[in-house]
């Protein structure tokens, strides 16, 4: 039997998407909600569902060939764990300068790292895209997203 990194891939989706399916069972709703249509569980059920057929469907049709067997050549592990340091920064700068600095300041970093050094099309390919996201949690669907310690210490909130 030959293991290809597809197999490995979704095997690794498939665990994720089954335990995020089990923890939906944990989102909390309000009384009368679990006889509604579409409740707050829906969603996610719908999306692990969705994750576990993909998975199924990766590991079915995954390639067999000795060729694509499991090899780590060709990955840049220094670039993986500066993006995946970059990700626990932007978890931190979240609660300290809020969603749309660290957004920001996350997608110019990623972009960086993977080779843009024009700094034109980093703030294009970054501003636009995180004031969207803001604009569309925010004002369209009524999320809350904190400003961030040292915004709310500059400018009270």
């Amino acid at each position: 039997m030959v293991i290809t990194k597809d197999h490995i891939g979704g095997l690794v989706f498939l665990c994720l998407s089954a335990a995020y399916g089990f923890y939906t069972g944990d989102i909390s709703m309000l009384p009368g909600d679990e006889y509604e249509p579409f409740n707050a569980q829906t969603l996610p059920n719908i999306l692990a569902i969705m994750g576990i057929i993909l998975s199924l469907a990766l590991i079915v049709t995954a390639s067999r060939n000795a060729e694509d067997r499991l090899s780590l050549k060709g990955y840049d592990f220094p670039i993986i764990i500066k993006l995946l340091a970059l990700v626990v920064l932007f978890s931190f700068a979240l609660e300290w300068v809020g969603f749309l600095i660290s957004t920001i300041f996350f997608l110019v970093g990623g972009y960086w790292l993977l080779g843009e050094r024009r700094p034109k099309t980093l703030i294009i390919a970054s501003v636009p895209f995180a004031v969207f996201i803001w604009f569309a949690l925010s004002q369209l669907l009524d999320i809350y997203l904190a400003p961030g310690r040292l915004i709310t210490m500059l400018f009270g909130g």
